[in-house]
C-alpha cells in the first residue's frame, strides 16, 4: 500500500527468501565463503545452524543459485521424511525414475550408479537441506550412508546440513555420534550487530527501488536493533508495519514512535512497554483504515 508514496518498485521487507535482497553482512560472507570453499575441497558433510529468522533458507538459497556449473545441486526444503522416502526424494532430485522401486537396495544402487555417472560427466554433487532439525534421526544416519558413497579420490555426494539449534542437540545423542564425527565443517550463523542495521535496512530499500534520503532517522534504528536483537526476520516485520504507520500518517520518514507501535504489535519482539498500548491500538485502526482506503483505490 505504501509502495508509490515512497518511491518503491516493491515491498522492501517481504518475508519471502529473495536472493537479491541477501544482504552480505560478515556473518553471512563467512558462511557463503566456508561452504564454497568446503564443497570445492570435496568435504562429505557441512553443516550452518542459526537461530530462527537469522536467514539460513536466504543463505541455502544463495549458495544454491552461486554454485558453477561444474556442480549437480539437489535440494529438499522439507526434509521431515522417513529414510525410504527421503532416498526417494533424493533419487527424483537426480532425475532417476522412481515410478517403479523394487527395493531400498536397488534405489540406492541406482542412486550410487547415477553418482558415478554425474561424476564421470565432471560434476560434484551436493544435496542442501533445509530446515535439517527437523529429520527423523534414521534419515539422518540413512543421509550419513549416502556420504560413504565415494571413488578412491572424492565423495560422490556432498551434503550441506541448514538448521536451527535443535539440530545440535539432535546430534549430540550418542546414537547419531557417527553423522557428528563427520561434519567437516560447522558455522553458526548470528544475528545483524547494532553497527548492521542501518546498512540492512538500506540495502533491502535500494533493492526496492528507493532512490531518496534515509528514510529511517536514527532513533527508529535503534528502536529496531533493541526489539529486534538483530533478527532479519524480526526487522522485516517491524519496518514493514512502521512503514505502514508513517503512510498511514502522511509522514515521509519513519520515526521512533512508529517503530514503537509496531514492536508492541509484532510478536516476538522485545522490549514492550505498557506505555506503547496507545501507538499499538493506534496501529490496529490504521492498519483496518488503510485497507479500506486501499480496497477502494483512494489514497490517503
Amino acid at each position: 500500500m505504501y509502495a508509490d508514496y515512497y518511491g518503491l518498485q516493491e515491498s522492501p521487507f517481504s518475508l519471502t527468501p529473495d536472493t537479491s535482497y541477501l544482504y552480505m553482512h560478515n556473518g553471512q560472507l563467512e558462511a557463503l565463503n566456508m561452504l564454497r570453499v568446503a564443497l570445492h575441497q570435496g568435504e562429505g558433510l557441512l553443516k550452518v545452524v542459526g537461530e530462527v529468522g537469522t536467514g539460513k533458507t536466504l543463505l541455502c538459497r544463495k549458495l544454491l543459485n552461486s554454485l558453477g556449473g561444474d556442480f549437480y545441486t539437489a535440494y529438499l526444503p522439507n526434509p521431515a521424511l522417513p529414510p525410504t522416502v527421503l532416498r526417494k526424494a533424493l533419487a527424483k532430485e537426480l532425475e532417476i525414475d522412481v515410478s517403479v522401486v523394487r527395493d531400498q537396495h536397488w534405489l540406492t544402487q541406482r542412486i550410487n550408479e547415477r553418482l558415478i555417472e554425474l561424476a564421470g560427466a565432471g560434476k560434484r554433487v551436493v544435496l542442501l537441506v533445509d530446515e535439517a532439525q527437523a529429520i527423523p534421526e534414521e534419515s539422518l544416519e540413512a543421509l550419513r550412508l549416502l556420504t560413504n558413497l565415494e571413488t578412491e579420490k572424492t565423495k560422490l555426494l556432498q551434503i550441506v546440513l541448514f538448521g536451527q539449534p535443535e539440530l545440535d542437540q539432535k546430534l549430540d545423542n550418542a546414537s547419531l555420534r557417527q553423522v557428528k564425527q563427520r561434519i567437516a565443517f560447522a558455522y553458526r550463523l548470528q544475528p545483524l550487530a547494532s553497527s548492521e542495521i542501518e546498512g540492512y535496512i538500506t540495502h533491502r530499500l535500494v533493492v526496492a527501488g528507493y532512490q531518496g534520503q534515509p528514510l529511517f532517522i536514527a532513533p527508529a534504528i535503534r528502536a529496531i536493533y533493541r526489539a529486534s536483537r538483530g533478527v532479519p526476520r524480526l526487522i522485516n516485520i517491524i519496518c514493514n508495519k512502521a512503514l505502514l504507520l508513517a503512510y498511514g500518517k502522511g509522514d515521509r520518514v519513519v520515526r521512533g514512535r512508529y517503530v514503537r507501535a509496531a514492536v508492541l504489535d509484532t510478536e516476538g519482539a522485545w522490549p514492550k512497554r505498557r506505555s506503547w498500548l496507545g501507538w499499538s491500538i493506534g496501529l490496529s485502526a490504521a492498519v483496518c483504515s488503510l485497507a479500506g482506503l486501499y480496497l477502494w483505490g483512494i489514497s490517503p
